[in-house]
């Protein structure tokens, strides 16, 4: 059943999908808003301030990726969690995807069942962060330093852009150093997913959390088989 009175954005320009979609999530009891370029996606993003925003990657105008951008550069729309839908299945895509922002990314064909999962999963990790993600003391392991009440990450002193997704992953880590997360176990309790989640998506955000922790890139291991940890030679504490 989904969350009650949840608005959904479909930004999406192939007219089959479209309904196809709609159908589906209207039975469900979600409330469907259309767009069919990029531009309209940002103006029904801005007035009706949706709950979810699904995003075609492929669209006329403005491609799915400077729509990302803007929406996230876009105070009041920095935090609606954003799943990609495209054909283009390649890791670079992937990557760039959720480097702007996003937060999963459906590769077509899809099933509108896993589509509806996912967004139920997105739609209860978004509630879950807003009920629980405020709360705890700051966390310091080297000069690596992360507040979850603000969800503030700054490195030597200087401030890490993450997005919402990243920065729970890093809390999720930091937070228990040296201790081994399955990507079952981060998928499930970052992304909500309990079954059937692709655990890819918790590698490219490794990856990319990586790349911007720079020199302390090293500090989230890899445990071949298994998953992730935080590890390094300095010692960190909680304030």
């Amino acid at each position: 059943m989904a969350v009650p009175l949840s608005v959904i954005l479909l930004i999406e320009d192939d007219v089959l999908i479209q309904e196809l979609v709609k159908f589906n999530l209207e039975k469900e009891g979600f409330e469907i808003l259309v767009a069919g370029d990029g531009r309209r996606g940002l103006e029904l993003a801005k007035a009706r301030k949706p709950h979810l925003i699904l995003l075609d990657l492929m669209l006329p105008d403005l491609d799915g990726f400077e729509v990302c951008k803007i929406l996230r550069a876009d105070e009041s729309m920095a935090e609606v969690p954003i799943i990609i839908l495209s054909a283009r299945g390649e890791v670079v895509d992937k990557v760039i995807g959720l480097e702007l922002g996003a937060d999963d990314y459906v590769s077509k064909p899809f099933s509108t069942r896993e589509l509806s999962a996912r967004i139920r999963a997105r739609l209860r990790g978004d509630r879950r962060a807003k009920d629980t993600g405020q709360e705890g003391s700051k966390v310091v392991w080297g000069e690596l330093e992360v507040w979850p009440q603000s969800y503030i990450v700054t490195l030597g002193g200087e401030p890490v852009n993450l997005t919402v997704k990243e920065f729970q992953l890093l809390l999720m880590l930091v937070s228990h150093p040296y201790q081994v997360f399955s990507r079952e176990y981060l998928l499930e309790k970052i992304w909500g997913y309990s079954i059937n989640g692709d655990t890819r998506t918790v590698d490219v955000h490794i990856s990319t959390l990586r790349s911007k922790l720079k020199r302390l890139e090293n500090v989230l291991e890899s445990v071949r088989g298994i998953g992730y940890r935080f590890a390094s030679p300095a010692g960190g504490r909680n304030s």
